[in-house]
């Protein structure tokens, strides 16, 4: 049936340029294939299962059910993608890039960094290397006894890691003999 043909469109048509016209009636035309095609299909399913159902077919599914999702089937899989569809707001994953550049630059920073100073500082390396040697022994030869230690005692910078002047050493070698002489009067108390 074409919209022309309707009695109360043919004045609204009439206003409408010709180009528009014509693209109604294409329209049109598609869509009554379309619905005579679908009512045919319809007829024939409603017909199809009428018939009497042989051996053969009940034993087998048809082809039409093999490709028709089940209705469980079908809401599980919308339920996942709208749960996949869901939006991320934009600070979660500026947070998440931050914390993920932070935890990669602390664990490549050290390696980087040392490789750096060891380029720079190559002539000197050996010297550098013969100083590290000699000042641990110096750390192993004057620090306390960490056994001695206690919740109100603790041990000053064991490893001597604060150490950064001639001042620095000395007053490592202070509070360490400050700790000696407090964990001995603590050990004679008892």
């Amino acid at each position: 049936m074409s919209t022309l043909s309707q009695p109360h469109l043919r004045t609204f048509v009439r206003g409408l340029p010709r180009s528009c016209r014509e693209d109604a009636r294409t329209r049109t035309q598609l869509l009554s294939t379309t619905r005579a095609k679908s009512t045919k299909a319809t007829k024939t399913r409603t017909q199809a299962s009428k018939a009497p159902n042989t051996s053969a077919s009940s034993a087998q599914p048809s082809q039409a059910e093999k490709e028709t999702l089940p209705w469980q089937e079908y809401l599980s899989i919308r339920k996942q993608k709208r749960r996949w569809e869901t939006n991320i707001d934009p600070m979660f994953v500026y947070g998440g890039a931050t914390l993920g550049c932070a935890g990669l630059g602390y664990l490549l920073g050290p390696v980087i960094g040392s490789s750096i100073w060891r380029l720079t500082h190559r002539r000197l390396m050996k010297l550098i290397e013969q100083r590290d040697k000699e000042f641990h022994q110096h750390i192993v030869k004057n620090r306390v006894d960490p056994t001695a230690q206690s919740a109100t005692n603790p041990v000053p910078d064991y490893y001597g890691e604060k150490i950064g002047s001639l001042h620095a050493y000395r007053q490592w070698l202070r509070d360490q003999a400050k700790f000696r002489k407090k964990a001995s009067g603590f050990l004679a108390e008892d």
